[in-house]
């Protein structure tokens, strides 16, 4: 057990989950005090001491499931006896592992007829017999899901073929029906019996992929599978290339992460306690001894806080981006002398104002879609009329102890690239910042011309995820 539970762990490492080895002493603990033959209580154990963010918890179960997969199966014989009372269901099979003979449609070969399967399926669901599911959703794994031993294929292909066999749609109206039967024709109970059965068919879409789950782990080992289904963390999301269900992870996680990164940056910039030596203090203070040892003294620190200034392009795909690192870059400004903000598209807008007075930056970042007025000619990204528009309105601000950050893919639509202008912030600013949301391969490929605004900064660097992004912000300070 101590060995599978090491194992778990370092999956959940893999996956990006931080797990002390305080941590595994703990959990290993926990396995001694609790009954683990109790699966969700084991479950619930692990997570108390192994997750320590909410938004860690999908990885963790998913993990879990494949590292704890049980194997409890039994015959359906008795169970089609009980349910049917047909003396003709005690020939059906149980279900067996990936290494079934295969029947008709890629299938493996079963003596239940796919209506006798329905029928099963639809019993189970409305006594709500757990049991009974469970072995019918093996059923349908062995008779649809054509697994074969040893084949790389996650187990989403398996469950798009068992789920496309079985109909669910006329099994969850069949559902419905009977369970809003006796009732008086109101709408109220029409809707209730309808989520009601959509929950059941859920419930039985997560049992199908359970049982793909666990055969697979038993085909394939607990780690190869793990490797195929796991899932990144918030942190760890393509900003570009999420969906709308990671956009809100994104979301929730920002939050947190900006609260965290402050309080780092402040107490990093609490430690910093020493100036440069003070030659004039330190001769005195070691005169006493003849300089043996030396007693160096210090001048007074004067910790100065960097003035950040952000241009972003918020055209198309990198507007999530941007929005994301804009949102960022406010929620920690305490930790800056000044924040200011612009953002292009082929014309520029300084948007500063919208985040003075705002408790959520995510206010003012919402604002700057229907606010920034960024389209000056034919709404297509242009980096090269974009800088020339912000040097001629704001160049004689930059000073040494502004820091720039570009946000931007630096596709620019075959447009001037205008790198001058970049040459001559570096020599105005403290530093030059490029952050590319586009993965490394890509740069200058196409119409992105990275190469030409690279020579003047002080870094061009690939970030695609909020933990790219902390790492980058966290260093300004």
């Amino acid at each position: 057990m101590l060995n599978l539970l090491g194992d778990f762990i370092g999956e959940l490492r893999a996956a990006g989950i931080p797990v002390s080895m305080s941590e595994h002493v703990d959990a290993a603990r926990a396995m001694e005090a609790i009954d683990m033959s109790d699966r969700e209580l084991m479950k619930s154990s692990l997570a108390a001491t192994l997750v320590k963010d909410g938004d860690h918890l999908a990885v963790f179960s998913t993990a879990f499931e494949v590292y704890f997969a049980t194997r409890s199966l039994e015959s359906l014989d008795d169970l089609l006896d009980e349910l049917s009372g047909d003396e003709e269901s005690q020939g059906a099979s149980g279900a067996t592992g990936p290494g079934q003979s295969r029947g008709e449609g890629g299938g493996a070969s079963s003596s239940m007829s796919a209506q006798e399967l329905t029928d099963l399926l639809f019993r189970a669901l409305r006594d709500q017999n757990r049991d009974a599911m469970r072995l019918a959703a093996s059923e349908a794994v062995t008779r649809y899901a054509g697994m074969e031993p040893g084949r790389p294929v996650g187990g989403t292909y398996y469950l798009y073929r068992t789920l496309r066999n079985l109909e669910l749609d006329a099994l969850e109206q069949r559902l419905s029906e009977s369970m809003g039967q006796g009732s008086s024709d109101d709408a109220l109970v029409e809707r209730l019996s309808h989520d009601e059965a959509h929950a059941r068919i859920e419930s039985l879409k997560a049992e199908i992929e359970r049982e793909i789950r666990e055969r697979l782990v038993e085909d394939r080992g607990a780690e190869a599978l793990a490797k195929s289904v796991r899932k990144p963390l918030p942190e760890d999301l393509d900003v570009m290339h999420a969906n709308r269900d990671e956009m809100a992870q994104l979301e929730r996680a920002l939050r947190p992460l900006s609260r965290k990164l402050a309080v780092r940056l402040a107490r990093r910039r609490r430690r910093r306690h020493r100036g440069p030596v003070d030659l004039r203090h330190t001769v005195r203070r070691s005169l006493s001894t003849g300089g043996v040892p030396i007693d160096l003294r210090f001048k007074p620190p004067r910790p100065a806080k960097p003035e950040i200034i952000v241009i972003a392009d918020i055209s198309g795909s990198v507007a999530s981006f941007a929005r994301f690192t804009l949102h960022l870059v406010h929620a920690i400004s305490s930790q800056f002398s000044k924040v200011r903000s612009f953002v292009f598209v082929d014309g520029l807008d300084e948007v500063s104002h919208l985040f003075e007075g705002v408790d959520d930056p995510a206010d003012a970042v919402a604002r700057i879609n229907a606010e920034a007025d960024v389209i000056a000619f034919d709404g297509h990204s242009d980096y090269g009329r974009a800088f020339l528009s912000f040097h001629e309105r704001f160049a004689d601000q930059i000073t040494r102890r502004s820091t720039i950050l570009i946000l931007g893919d630096a596709r620019n639509n075959y447009h001037q690239a205008h790198a001058e202008i970049i040459a001559d912030l570096k020599y105005r600013a403290k530093a030059v910042y490029w952050l590319n949301p586009e993965p490394t391969s890509y740069w200058n490929s196409g119409d992105s011309i990275v190469n030409q605004y690279a020579p003047y900064c002080e870094r061009v660097i690939e970030c695609r995820t909020l933990r790219q992004l902390e790492a980058f912000v966290g260093e300004l300070s």
